[in-house]
């Protein structure tokens, strides 16, 4: 049998319906994925029209929180899940609407909204025991020799690469040394960050601050991420950021995977 692809797109949308009104059912269509992973889509499934909710050729899996208008993840694909979570079992992060899990025959994807820490310490330290609670349900999935796709805005950025500022913005949540050391210990776990597998230059970013029109200026964090645990390494064969595409204040991702 010829090798089957599987082309994965995710993209922090920051308001699912706001980007409808820009083109995105559009842009969907012409992309055409297998599976295509929203963050921050910010709307329950009832405040959305037919047009996306049912994609023609896709089945859409959504999370949504408690809190109206925040947070939100949907999944659209055209292969058919096995089974679909909308958390990993721990209440006080499933009910901000930011997991949605769907496992399939060749692996597990998990397309998850991180939480942001800027705004106080207490979200600080939710943000951080979100990491370590996914940290530790990823851990006892790779014991079951699990084949694992992460993605989504993880909001951080990882090396002084994956941003514009570094300095200016080390004592910022989102480059942060204990967010930046908990990327080193999810990687050391057994994950591999997709995107610097085939590309090593600096300026690319996945994010920009809209209110300083930082885009124009490339002046960006690269905070999007596809990992892959490392038994698929040898399933990846690409991995791209879309800069170009506009309609957030993030840009589309993307890897292909053969089998």
């Amino acid at each position: 049998m010829p090798a089957k692809k599987n082309r994965l797109i995710s993209w922090n949308v920051n308001g699912i319906r706001a980007i409808q009104k820009k083109g995105f059912l559009d842009w969907f269509k012409n992309e055409n994925p297998d599976i295509l992973c929203l963050q921050e889509t910010k709307a329950h499934p009832d405040q959305l029209d037919d047009a996306l909710k049912n994609v023609d050729g896709y089945e859409s899996h959504f999370s949504w929180a408690e809190k109206k208008g925040y947070s939100g993840v949907v999944t659209y694909t055209k292969i058919k899940p096995s089974k679909v979570h909308q958390g990993i079992g721990v209440k006080e992060f499933d009910n901000e609407g930011r997991f949605i899990v769907t496992e399939f025959s060749e692996f597990i994807l998990f397309n998850i909204y991180f939480p942001n820490g800027k705004a106080s310490s207490e979200r600080l330290k939710y943000k951080m025991d979100f990491y370590d609670a996914f940290l530790k349900h990823c851990k006892e999935l790779l014991k079951q020799n699990k084949k694992i796709v992460v993605c989504g805005d993880v909001n951080t950025a990882h090396k002084e690469i994956d941003l514009a500022r570094s300095k200016e913005n080390s004592e910022t949540s989102g480059f942060l040394p204990q967010e930046r050391e908990w990327i080193d210990k999810f990687l050391a776990a057994g994950f591999l960050d997709t995107f610097r597998m085939f590309n090593s230059e600096p300026e690319q970013y996945t994010w920009w601050d809209m209110v300083t029109r930082a885009r124009e200026r490339n002046v960006g964090w690269r905070i999007d991420y596809f990992y892959i645990s490392e038994n698929l390494k040898k399933n990846i064969t690409s991995a791209a950021i879309h800069s170009s595409v506009m309609g957030s204040d993030h840009c589309p991702i993307e890897i292909e995977l053969k089998f």
